[in-house]
Order: structure tokens, then C-alpha cells, then sequence
């Protein structure tokens, strides 16, 4: 109790609540006139700060004594300067508690109750869940005011690299929260982020020509083969006449070949595994084997172990309780068969030919098992039932022929897959990630060289074995496949040594070869919101996310952290700064360009039920003026 008494009396001791901050500084003279300043009023208000605690403020507030009046029509007044360096204007909280909150909420991705406990234990500072929902929005304003102001810091660091790449793509959640970002490729910097109801040209074209009017012109764009991506980076090239290199991401491409080429028989064997219930079936006879064995599972897996370690050739299934666990595990080894994949996902990955594969060799053991009949009668029974469940693969025609057309397909996609080297490690794919062992630029672009002969070897060969006449029609569509994309996107696979003359290594630099850079940085994004949010479905928690939330990642980033505020805990000195400049031309009326945020871009609205149509649609009045006019009689026409 003397110790609990001593720790509470402590925390009383540093806590500033309840003290009174007297504020009054030297009025000076009026901006306009120059005249004196004389008191208007004393007013008392709380502050809160993590440098200084919570406690009351008595405030001084001058007037001018000739009753000036500014622009806006208000009375020119002054108030503490002092005070303005801490506390954000119109309300109680200090810049750098909204600071820690937003780095927090955005950077550590820590929950409301998490901010709120951190702020209470460490800082002493109480605080709603409500009030930091507003300091986080609050944030990411001054997020992009922070950005916008240094634009011109962040131009010269860009031109020091003699250039920059211009990485562009869309991410969102069930086709809803649309979240497009434009990225610095060689420092990995947002330098911008919108919601757009669609990908479309029309949504995506005025983004761009926002990054190109802010940033300048990039060294070269690379994008992904999405048809509003290709179509607006295509016209924002004919509309400044720009001759720079638009790269196609080599991964989108070989996704998309594999996807067009895969799955159609892809599809047909995955809907015949589904009416044929293979898979169920399996899963009902692990589960009654199961039951069966009880409790005795245990001993049952090292009966199952015992077997495995067994050297003999005789292929005899065990008695008894092993014989009914052995079973259960040829079943449980068809079910695991997504342990053949990569984790590359389709079409890199094909999980129904791998489950096909497995049950034609187990059926295969299992007729091996058979031609030496368990003793065990409930054996043999369930070891039947197997054989039984997994008869369809053979005896359905179908199974055979789209395996075949499915394995001609996959061999030739993977062709393409090795000419490009996607999926191996490649230093050309990963130019910008710093490595012990990173290739130099002469490796890197030989590399480049060697893959762009490959694949015009890969093509050559193709004409050549497409056949021009017979049966093998399939093959035919399948090589004309992989043609028909070569032809269409060719021009924009190559292209990846930029000469720059501001570069290092000669004079050259080199743009990756995928989008991975974005692709990861969204991967990541959302990875954090679900860890905050706790939901696996991201579709509600995107749609109310702001695009802001993009560019508090460049604080990850120490090059991006020195130019715009020096290190992170500076960073709630660097907001103080943008609201003194923002005072200064006002009351100077500078007409300059003000670190405010941009203009919205007018876009046009694509989607079918956006958020916003969908507050306006759901209103009581819109149901009211539907039913009213329902209800009423119809004139005649």
C-alpha cells in the first residue's frame, strides 16, 4: 500500500493537469496601420501537449485601437506566438501529440484503444477514441501540405538521380475503394496518391498529368497491361509529345499469356473435380476412419510412422487399426495436394492438375495394395472405398483430355516463364534492392540482353513448330497465344537502360523489369490495415481510407524524412512551420502559392453505386419521394 501510495503520489507530482499557463506577450503594432494594439480579451482554455502535460491556458488577446480591419473583413488581431508553436490553431491539442497519433495510426498501424492507452500511460495525456479519429485525418492534411511544400526539395533530389522512373498502378478491395499511386521507382517514394471510382483513362489521365506538372517529366513509365493503364500513359505521352519509354511489367505480362493460355482447361478440370465431389468424398471417409480409430489417434499416427520407415518392397497394407489409419493418410495426402504449389498462385501455380496427379498415384498405390488382399476385412473395406472414391479419374474420358491439353499448355508457358526468367532469381528484376552481392549495371544489363534473346528465340521457334494443318488444332491456338501477346506488347518489354546524364556508372541506369515495387507496397498496405483493423475483407475499411494515407509511407524512408522535416521527431516542428508560413501570407496578403493542399482533380464518376451516391440513395427522402410518386396515379399519356 506505501508503495502503491508513493507511485500514485509520484505521477501527481509530474502531471501539469490542472496548472495555469499565463500567456501574455508584447502586442507591438498593427500590420496595417501601425498604430497600437490594446486588450480585447483574456480568455482560458486547455492546452494539451506531449512535451508539456495537460494544464490551462490564460490567454491575452489584443485589438487594433483603430478597429483595422483585414481582407477577410475581420478585426486585426494578434494572439500568443509563443502559444502557436505548440497548440494547433482552433483547438487544445499540441502538434506533437497529433504528431504521435498519426505515426502511430499510420506508420506502427496501432488501433484506437492502443493510441489512446500509449498517450494515458507514457505521456499522461486522455484522449477519445473520437477525438483521435480527428487528430489522424488531421494528420494526413498536414501530410500532404508537408509534401506539397517541399516539392521543389524533392524535384532536385529526383534530377541529382538524373532522372526517375515513373511507376503507376491501382489497387482496391472487391472492386471498391479504388486506390491509385504514383511512385518514384530508384527511391521508392509516393510521389502521389488518388481514390478513383474506376480504373478508367478518364480517372487515371488527370493523375498523371498532376505528377508530371508537380514533379516534371519521369525517364520512363512502367505500368501493367491493364487497358486504362496502357490507354492513359499512351495519351499522356501524345499530349505533352514526350519520347520516353513506357515499359509493360514482364510479371503482368507472363500473367496474363498464363491465364489466357491455362485457364480454359484449368476451368473444365476444376468443374469436373466439382461434380464428380471427389474432394468431399475424400474428406468424408478421413473423417469416419477418425471416428472410428477414437481415441487411440495417437498411437494410430506411430503405427502410420512405423509403416512409413518400412524398406520392404511387398506393398502390404498393415491390420487392424494401422491398416484404417494408413488409408486415412493416403486420403489426407490427396486433400494436402496445395502442398505441390509454390505460392505464386494460378497460373504459375495449377492446384487441380496437382490434385489430379495425386489421386491418379494413389489410386495407382492403392490398386497396388490391393493385388495382395488385407486379411483385415474392415481394411480391405475402407481400402475399397479409396479405390472406389478415386475410380471416376480413370473412367471419365474427359479427366485424360484436358490433363493432356492442360500439361501441353503449362510446358509451353513455362517455356516463356524460363525465357523470361520470372520466378528465378534475376538481377535485372531487382535492380533497386540493395544487396551485399548486387550485380553491377554491365551484369545487369547484359542480363536484359540475354533475356530479350531468349524470348525472340522462344518466338522464332515458335513459328516454327506451329503447325499449319491436322489435328493438333489446340496446339495451334495455344502458340498463337503466346504470338499474338508477343506482338501486341513487345515494343513496351524492352527498354530498361535509361542514359542519363546526371547518373552514376556511365551515364546509364536501369528501370526494373516488373511492377513489384507497387505490387509490394500494396501487399504491404493492406497486411497493415488488416493487422490494425483485425478483418480480412479490407473492402469497407479502403473505401473510407484517404489517398493521403499512401504518402505517410515515404516517412520509412530516411532520404524522404531529411529533406521534408530532418528526422521523425521533428516532424511535428515541420507542421508548426507550414501554419506560421500559411499566417505570415495572410497577413502580409502574399499572393504566392501557399503549401495547402492541391485542388481536387475533377473526375468522372464511373462507378455504379458509389459511397457517396449510396448516402444519397439510402436517404429517407429519396424513399419517400419514390413511394410518393408510386402511390400516385399515373397520368394518361
Amino acid at each position: 500500500m506505501i508503495r502503491s501510495v508513493n507511485s500514485k503520489s509520484r505521477q501527481q507530482l509530474q502531471e501539469t493537469s490542472g496548472a495555469v499557463v499565463s500567456v501574455k506577450e508584447d502586442a507591438g503594432q498593427c500590420g496595417i496601420c501601425g498604430g497600437q494594439m490594446n486588450v480585447q480579451k483574456t480568455t482560458i482554455h486547455h492546452g494539451k501537449t506531449i512535451c508539456h502535460g495537460q494544464f490551462e491556458i490564460r490567454e491575452t488577446i489584443y485589438v487594433c485601437a483603430q478597429r483595422c480591419r483585414n481582407d477577410s473583413e475581420k478585426l486585426v488581431t494578434k494572439r500568443s506566438t509563443t502559444l502557436s508553436e505548440h497548440i494547433i490553431p482552433g483547438r487544445t491539442f499540441g502538434y506533437d501529440v497529433m504528431a504521435f497519433v498519426g505515426i502511430q495510426r499510420f506508420i506502427h498501424h496501432r488501433q484506437r484503444e492502443e493510441i489512446r492507452a500509449q498517450l494515458l500511460h507514457e505521456h499522461r495525456i486522455t484522449l477519445s477514441t473520437g477525438t483521435i479519429s480527428n487528430l489522424s485525418k488531421l494528420f494526413l492534411s498536414y501530410m500532404q501540405r508537408l509534401h506539397n511544400r517541399h516539392i521543389d526539395q524533392l524535384c532536385d533530389a529526383l534530377i541529382a538521380d538524373g532522372g526517375w522512373p515513373l511507376h503507376i498502378d491501382a489497387t482496391g478491395e472487391d472492386g471498391r475503394g479504388t486506390l491509385f499511386v504514383a511512385l518514384a521507382g530508384w527511391r521508392q517514394w509516393v510521389l502521389g496518391s488518388w481514390k478513383i471510382s474506376t480504373e478508367r483513362t478518364d480517372t487515371i489521365l488527370p493523375c498523371l498529368q498532376d505528377v508530371v506538372r508537380q514533379f516534371g517529366l519521369p525517364c520512363a513509365i512502367v505500368r501493367d497491361l491493364g487497358r486504362a493503364m496502357i490507354s492513359a500513359a499512351n495519351t499522356l505521352l501524345t499530349e505533352m509529345d514526350l519520347n520516353i519509354p513506357v515499359l509493360a511489367c514482364h510479371l503482368h505480362f507472363l500473367k496474363d499469356i498464363g491465364k489466357d493460355l491455362l485457364n480454359p482447361a484449368h476451368g473444365e478440370l476444376r468443374a469436373l473435380f466439382r461434380r464428380i465431389r471427389i474432394r468431399p468424398k475424400l474428406r468424408t471417409l478421413i473423417r469416419d476412419i477418425g471416428r472410428k480409430i477414437g481415441e487411440e489417434i495417437e498411437e494410430a499416427r506411430r503405427e502410420v510412422k512405423a509403416w512409413q520407415e518400412q524398406t520392404s518392397t511387398d506393398h502390404i497394407i498393415p491390420e487392424g487399426r494401422a491398416g484404417a489409419a494408413t488409408v486415412r493418410a493416403l486420403a489426407q495426402w490427396i486433400v494436402d495436394y496445395h502442398a505441390d504449389s509454390t505460392n505464386h498462385d494460378f497460373p504459375f501455380d495449377r492446384p487441380y492438375l496437382d490434385l489430379y496427379d495425386r489421386c491418379m498415384t494413389v489410386r495407382r498405390a492403392a490398386e497396388a495394395f490391393l493385388r495382395k488382399e488385407p486379411e483385415d476385412t474392415e481394411v480391405l473395406k475402407l481400402l475399397n472405398r479409396l479405390h472406389c472414391i478415386l475410380g471416376p479419374i480413370v473412367s471419365e474420358v474427359p479427366f485424360k483430355q484436358i490433363t493432356q491439353r492442360l500439361r501441353s499448355r503449362s510446358s509451353l508457358f513455362d517455356e516463356l516463364r524460363d525465357a523470361l526468367r520470372i520466378g528465378k532469381k534475376s538481377s535485372a528484376s531487382h535492380s533497386a534492392s540493395p544487396s551485399k552481392n548486387k550485380p553491377t549495371l554491365d551484369q545487369a544489363e547484359e542480363e536484359i540482353n540475354e533475356i530479350r534473346m531468349q524470348v525472340d528465340q522462344l518466338v522464332e521457334s515458335l513459328k516454327t513448330r506451329r503447325p499449319q494443318r491436322g489435328p493438333a488444332q489446340d496446339t495451334r491456338k495455344a502458340i498463337d497465344i503466346v504470338l499474338r501477346h508477343i506482338e501486341d506488347h513487345g515494343e513496351y518489354l524492352w527498354g530498361h537502360v535509361i542514359s542519363l546524364p546526371g547518373a552514376v556508372e556511365g551515364g546509364t541506369r536501369l528501370v526494373d523489369r516488373t511492377n513489384n515495387i507497387l505490387e509490394g507496397f500494396f501487399h504491404k498496405m493492406k497486411h497493415d490495415e488488416r493487422r490494425r483493423s483485425g478483418r480480412k475483407n479490407l473492402t469497407q475499411d479502403f473505401e473510407h481510407l484517404p489517398p493521403e494515407a499512401a504518402l505517410v509511407y515515404n516517412l520509412n524512408h530516411s532520404d524522404y524524412v531529411e529533406i521534408t522535416c530532418g528526422t521523425l521527431d521533428r516532424l511535428h516542428k515541420a507542421f508548426v512551420k507550414l501554419d506560421i508560413e500559411q499566417r505570415k501570407n495572410v497577413l502580409t496578403n502574399d499572393q504566392r502559392p501557399s503549401c495547402a493542399p492541391d485542388k481536387i482533380i475533377p473526375l468522372t464518376e464511373t462507378a455504379s453505386l458509389p459511397t457517396d451516391d449510396r448516402k444519397l440513395i439510402r436517404s429517407e427522402q429519396m424513399q419517400r419521394r419514390i413511394v410518393s410518386a408510386a402511390m400516385s396515379r399515373a397520368p394518361r399519356l
